[in-house]
């Protein structure tokens, strides 16, 4: 799954839209995604990124990084053998496609807006 583009709200990947936050798996696209404390992720946000078993977490936390990760989230993910790379969605983005065609399962958990 590649990102095409990305702008505040909006973004394309393998030339579908989405106006909503997602989260980018190898063989699909959840655009259901939602937090339960809408700006503060924990770890119930994100369950089948844990059974997935990726190599690497990118989390985007918006456009000017509203969405925040408390420590202990990441480290939680991290115990589980899961790298944690938290940036802002465009920077978020660039990461996610650099890992296309290597052999590290990169899932993306992007928050579009703020």
């Amino acid at each position: 799954m590649k990102i095409d583009s990305y702008k505040f709200g909006t973004i394309v990947i393998n030339g579908q839209e989405y106006t909503s936050d997602v989260i980018i798996y190898h063989d699909r696209v959840d655009d259901s995604w939602w937090r339960n404390e809408e700006h503060r992720l924990i770890p119930s946000d994100i369950p089948d990124v844990m059974n997935a078993q990726p190599d690497i977490l990118i989390i985007g936390t918006g456009y000017a990084g509203v969405l925040k990760v408390p420590k202990e989230i990441a480290g939680h993910i991290a115990s589980h053998g899961i790298e944690v790379m938290i940036e802002k969605t465009p920077r978020a983005v660039e990461l996610y496609n650099s890992f296309l065609g290597t052999k590290k399962y990169a899932i993306a958990a992007l928050h579009l807006t703020c």
